[in-house]
């Protein structure tokens, strides 16, 4: 049997179904209880996250407060880790990677908007998913836009907007975020000589 979301995650507009609407009900009912639960309750916290996301395995931590929409949407690899006020707006579908780290207030957006504003009166909101390949950084309070992939192994800066795709073992800075040099696997381990 279809669901709505067969529809919306082919690029259609989110609309405003009962599931829909139930499932938004759902991510926000295990989302309060998550960001409530005792963060030394690991087994409470690791199946509250095992029913909000769509993927998270017990090797991943992610810490409170953390919000998102759905959290069905969001599929989570091995061994990654989420700081505090990480924001994920997931309309449509996140793919993080393994060995992923999420500085603190890192936002992640699939939902997007028609450039009609008239078609915006009506809150009509579209996706484009987002794809964090494995052992990538995003530093704090770095903005990912929808549609954006980011390769395996790259960083990106702290206060970065990243508009566009980033290749993988790039370091990407700045507002829109440039790379501005390709990562080696002998990068000297102090981050302090990556300067």
């Amino acid at each position: 049997m279809a669901s709505d979301w067969d529809d919306i995650l082919a690029g259609g507009p989110l609309t405003q179904t009962e599931e829909i609407a139930n499932d938004r009900i759902r991510g926000q009912a295990l989302l309060a209880q998550f960001n409530t639960s005792p963060s030394g309750d690991h087994l409470l916290r690791q199946r509250l996250c095992g029913e909000l996301f769509g993927h998270c395995p017990d090797s991943c931590w992610i810490s409170t407060p953390f919000t998102c929409e759905f959290g069905r949407n969001i599929h989570i690899g091995e061994k990654t880790f989420f700081n505090f006020n990480v924001t994920i707006l997931d309309v449509g579908e996140v793919h993080i990677g393994n060995n992923v780290l999420l500085a603190p207030n890192v936002q992640i957006y699939t939902a997007t908007h028609s450039l009609n504003h008239l078609e915006r009166r009506n809150w009509t909101a579209y996706n484009k998913p987002v794809r964090i390949g494995d052992d990538c950084w995003i530093g704090g309070g770095a903005i990912i836009c929808p549609g954006v992939t980011i390769g395996p192994r790259s960083i990106i800066g702290a206060g970065a907007v990243v508009t566009r795709d980033i290749p993988a073992d790039s370091l990407a800075v700045g507002n829109p975020a440039r790379v501005i040099r390709t990562l080696s696997p002998d990068e000297p381990r102090d981050p302090e000589a990556m300067q």
